[in-house]
């Protein structure tokens, strides 16, 4: 890599993550940059030296495998040391979905630096992207898959080190709203407990701990309440088969979701249809027929 260099992108993004550029410096003693404001997100790596990054009434000292980030339309300042200035790279990126991304980095306003030990991977990575720095519709793609697995590698050394925690919410709390975001993606498959629990990352009794701390429930009797609950929307919605709304949510077997729907709602899912068709019919009409009447 030379001492200096940055490449944006071309016109080509995705509205969900949208990579802007990146570049990497070597930088002199007592090199600085701002106070400025950026108007999109960057994070800088520290391959190797020191320096103070500034955001608002914070400052950080950070050195080798350090990052930090920094926010769009915040006033922010970085100064390279001045006995072992830094050298780093950087991505700029935006998008609708980075909020969501960085937190589950936990990162945001009260956390903007952290640490990563995948050097040479991230090295790899931006190297790629300025070496497809011409502009293509191709080159505009293989940016925005270097920016997901730039972020991918991040959010993955955090997991490792335990970093994913946010200020205000504990690490159970954590493993639980991970299991039931596996559930609510999964619910359709012929999901087992050891699977939500290796998705995880803990053992299958402690997860069921968690549950019945958490959620005043065991994983499996969520599973069920879940997919009952997507069940009975449709029941409500659509005109289905009993046995396309089994599947549909989970059951590959229409007896067994029957049992376990009237174990929930108290009534056959043909019964709990033709009740709400009931209730529909008897509320007041909407619309424009509905007002003539009134």
């Amino acid at each position: 890599m030379d001492d200096y260099v940055q490449y944006k992108a071309g016109e080509l993004y995705s509205r969900d993550l949208r990579f802007n550029f990146c570049g990497y410096e070597v930088c002199e003693s007592l090199y600085s940059f701002g106070p400025a404001v950026r108007p999109n997100y960057i994070i800088h790596y520290i391959l190797e030296g020191k320096g103070v990054y500034k955001s608002g009434d914070r400052t950080w000292e950070l050195s080798e495998g350090d990052c930090f980030l920094i926010e769009p339309e915040t006033l922010t300042f970085y100064q390279a040391d001045a006995k072992n200035p830094w050298a780093y790279l950087w991505v700029g990126f935006e998008g609708a979905l980075v909020p969501a991304y960085l937190k589950q980095m936990g990162l945001g306003p009260e956390r903007l630096t952290f640490h990563c030990g995948k050097k040479e991977e991230l090295k790899e990575l931006v190297a790629g992207m300025l070496k497809n720095r011409a502009y293509s519709p191709a080159n505009s793609l293989f940016q925005t898959s270097q920016l997901y697995l730039f972020l991918a590698i991040l959010l993955r050394d955090a997991e490792g080190a335990g970093h994913l925690q946010t200020e205000g919410e504990s690490s159970e709390n954590i493993y639980v709203r991970s299991a039931e975001e596996y559930i609510r993606n999964h619910f359709q498959d012929p999901v087992k407990i050891t699977d939500i629990a290796e998705y995880t990352g803990i053992h299958r009794s402690y997860l069921y701990t968690l549950f019945r701390e958490k959620a005043g429930m065991s994983p499996k009797q969520y599973l069920a309440k879940y997919r009952t609950s997507r069940a009975a929307e449709l029941l409500t919605t659509t005109d289905y088969s009993i046995a396309s709304i089994a599947m549909s949510s989970g059951y590959q077997d229409p007896l067994i979701f029957s049992k376990t729907f009237k174990a929930y709602y108290g009534v056959s899912p043909t019964e709990y249809r033709r009740s709400m068709e009931r209730k529909n019919k008897a509320r007041p009409k909407g619309g424009e027929e509905g007002l003539k009447e009134l």
